[in-house]
């Protein structure tokens, strides 16, 4: 799963992915400071 979690000045929201490449995708499309995580479950 990725998760990118994006802050502005009041707000921090985050958005859930199931693969990387709808992740990266996103990621350059968004503004701002920006997170990209992945989470790996064991």
């Amino acid at each position: 799963m990725w998760i990118i979690t994006v802050h502005s000045k009041n707000n921090i929201k985050m958005f859930e992915f199931h693969t990387e490449k709808e992740a990266k995708e996103t990621f350059k499309k968004i503004k701002g400071y920006k997170i990209l995580t992945e989470v790996v479950y064991c």
